[in-house]
């Protein structure tokens, strides 16, 4: 009587997010896999692999071991997609850090995480990340390397030369779908955030299941402004896109709606993600009718209450008949759809 239980019509993914990974880019090697716009990087799922087989072996070769906790302090980006998915292919734990931490958040986050290496931009608008981090670090015993992508990224491909295809297979082999893959720290509103522990088979499967729900194949385009370090972006975001071998969409590093319209109009997105806000601001972009977004047929609106008002007016001024309404825990990563697509 304690446990209710869905269908069980559809199984559940057995399979590590590396595996799965695999699986599309063998079948779809030649798709469009990821675009981000601000950085003009454009890969296809084949592509996606090697950078991200690289990555995989250049954090092996600074001695990341399976179960070490890895951070990621980053706005959105191409580097973060390639972090998340290499992290995932040697078993390390990516602890996804706020953009918007200020220095203690930070100190507090990678010392409760226990995180042995950061990945980080240099900053973001007017913070300095490098500073910030130099604030804290006597507080982070425990993190002996920090790596920014803007001075150390293309030394972390190329040192990972030095692994070879036994010594990755090795560790991919030792690899469980219930093995713990990722830390999320809630967003501490009544309280100090806690760090919540999910494993391949709870946030693969989330968002296997969120894009069915939404009807993806390989022929969709994800528009996600929504940012990486939160599950939204991260697990129905990139890993949504991944399991169904759609195309993940980044129109800016941080959120400007007149950029999110243009991205949908010009790499013809079939799919938008967004918190209410954003898709109020959206709809308040002077010249908004000027944007042709008639590709789009299905989305997420979640992360607070949505109004039906606002689900109808995105439903018929953004041509999303199929928009989903979206809530969940992160803890549980389990997602609930209030209304559903199809």
């Amino acid at each position: 009587m304690s446990y209710s239980r869905g269908s069980t019509a559809e199984p559940l993914l057995g399979l590590t997010i590396g595996a799965s990974l695999r699986r599309i880019a063998d079948r779809f090697p030649e798709r469009e896999a990821l675009v981000v716009r601000h950085q003009a990087h454009r890969l296809t799922y084949g592509e996606l692999w090697r950078q991200v087989d690289a990555a995989a072996r250049g954090l092996m070769a600074r001695g990341v071991a399976k179960g070490d906790r890895v951070g990621i302090w980053a706005p959105n980006r191409h580097e973060w997609v390639i972090t998340q998915l290499a992290t995932a292919r040697i078993g390390a734990i990516l602890v996804t850090v706020n953009p918007a931490y200020a220095a203690a958040e930070l100190g507090y986050a990678l010392e409760k995480a226990g995180v042995s290496a950061l990945v980080m931009a240099r900053g973001f608008g007017t913070a300095d990340y490098v500073a910030m981090l130099d604030d804290v670090r006597d507080r982070c015993p425990r993190l002996r390397e920090a790596i920014v992508f803007e001075d150390g990224w293309t030394a972390l491909l190329a040192g990972g030369e030095r692994i070879g295809d036994a010594a990755l297979a090795e560790r991919e082999a030792s690899l469980r779908c219930d093995d713990a893959i990722n830390v999320q720290f809630t967003s501490g509103t009544t309280g100090a955030p806690k760090g919540a522990t999910l494993t391949h088979r709870n946030i693969l499967n989330n968002a296997y299941f969120t894009g069915r729900l939404l009807g993806y194949s390989e022929r969709d385009r994800v528009c996600v402004p929504v940012p990486l370090y939160h599950t939204f972006g991260m697990v129905i975001g990139t890993l949504g896109c991944l399991t169904h071998a759609a195309c993940m969409v980044l129109p800016g590093e941080r959120f400007e709606p007149a950029a999110v319209l243009a991205a949908v109009e010009e790499e013809a997105c079939t799919s938008l993600y967004g918190v209410p806000a954003m898709f109020l601001a959206e709809l308040a972009v002077p010249g908004f009718a000027s944007y042709d977004l008639s590709s789009l047929r299905t989305g997420a609106m979640g992360g607070a209450p949505c109004p039906a008002e606002l689900a109808q007016r995105v439903r018929s001024r953004m041509h999303m008949d199929e928009l989903a309404l979206a809530c969940g825990m992160t803890e549980t990563s389990h997602r609930r759809h209030a209304d559903g697509a199809r």
